[in-house]
């Protein structure tokens, strides 16, 4: 399971969304970390972020498809 830590009204975490579909990512949860105070400290600065949660492996942005494919292969 994919999860995808945002914003609300974040233009970086808009972009981030694009190239999700772009590099056609399976399916995958948004976290919005605004109402969420236990995640500011981890993700507050760093959004937007996808993580593996299987591995626990993350992908800070800034990221474009080839290099989401290429995360995403090598998990």
């Amino acid at each position: 399971m994919l999860t995808l830590f945002q914003r609300d009204d974040c233009h970086l975490c808009d972009l981030a969304l694009a190239e999700l579909a772009r590099a056609r990512v399976p399916e995958f949860q948004s976290v919005f970390i605004d109402d969420q105070p236990a995640l500011e400290p981890a993700y507050g600065s760093r959004v937007p972020v996808l993580r593996e949660e299987a591995s626990g492996r993350e992908l800070a942005w800034p990221f474009d498809a080839a290099t989401l494919q290429a995360w995403l292969a090598a998990g």
